[in-house]
């Protein structure tokens, strides 16, 4: 791990990566397959599909996989172009909720086409997704796909209400659950499910999801504090318990994040050694880089 101190975030992400790289390209390459609507709106989605994106979920997803010693089949792209268009979708609508006009250093959908087309744009991305999982054929692939989007409807309508409230930290979980953990779940366990692999043993799509969200919120906490001003209290404010001073809980925060991300690794154990599993768990750790 040494190799990696000197090395950004990025370039470490794209070392540990590397040997799911040609999996990763498949869903870049055909991600927007399916989009087929009236110009300029075709060419914006496009543009904000093909926007640089670490596709962290198919990256895991497919480490795991390989790690088990799956092999990754058509089936296996499709639900990973599925995921990535949700979380597209997802943040076409985030950009509309939050009145954004930048995203990945470009405009956003919103501010160049308006709200009520950006909310239309990001129905039609979930429409798309919903034909590639069907296209799978599984029914409980199907059921899974369905929950997650009711988990993170849920849990930004939650976040809504909750808003300039101080949740306990089990809420907290729950809600960095629902927003974020469920798709990271739909990507790996859903592998794992096609696979023919016993996903409902595993945890690690739970546990490293989780991690993915308290790091992000643990950098808005040291940066912008853009959620903090809009009234998103996260774990820095639950546990410096003042939404003026969220430093006073970094500290506290980032012990939450170690946890979570030891118990992704722990649930790894089964697994039998090889290079996969080892770059599994390189990517679980690289999210203590915050």
């Amino acid at each position: 791990m040494l190799r990696y101190l000197i090395m950004s975030f990025q370039e470490q992400y794209l070392q540990i990566i590397l040997p799911v790289q040609n999996d990763i390209d498949k869903v870049t390459k055909n991600v927007t397959s399916g989009i087929n609507i009236k110009e300029p709106l075709k060419s914006k989605l496009t543009e904000i599909i093909n926007a640089p994106s670490k596709h962290i979920r198919a990256a895991a997803a497919f480490l795991y996989l390989r790690a088990n010693g799956k092999p990754i089949d058509e089936n296996q792209i499709l639900l990973q172009i599925a995921v990535e268009l949700v979380h597209n979708a997802s943040l076409i609508h985030d950009d509309v909720i939050d009145d954004s006009s930048l995203r990945r250093n470009k405009k956003t959908l919103n501010s160049e086409f308006g709200n009520k087309l950006a909310i239309i744009s990001g129905d039609y991305l979930l429409s798309i997704a919903l034909k590639k999982i069907c296209m799978i054929n599984s029914t409980e692939l199907t059921k899974m796909f369905a929950q997650t989007l009711d988990n993170m409807c849920h849990g930004e309508i939650n976040q809504h209400f909750n808003k300039f409230k101080i949740p306990t930290l089990e809420e907290y979980i729950i809600k960095s659950g629902q927003k974020t953990s469920s798709l990271f779940e739909t990507a790996i366990n859903g592998s794992a499910l096609l696979a023919g692999l016993q996903y409902n043993d595993f945890t690690f799509a739970k546990n490293f999801g989780i991690a993915f969200q308290i790091r992000d919120d643990l950098i808005n906490a040291k940066t912008t504090k853009s959620d903090i001003n809009d009234g998103i209290y996260t774990a820095p404010v639950i546990f410096s318990k003042d939404t003026a001073s969220p430093e006073k809980g970094i500290e506290k925060t980032v012990l939450l994040l170690n946890n979570y991300i030891d118990k992704a690794i722990k649930s790894l154990e089964n697994i039998e050694d090889n290079l996969y599993k080892q770059k599994l768990k390189e990517l679980a750790e690289l999210l203590a880089n915050a």
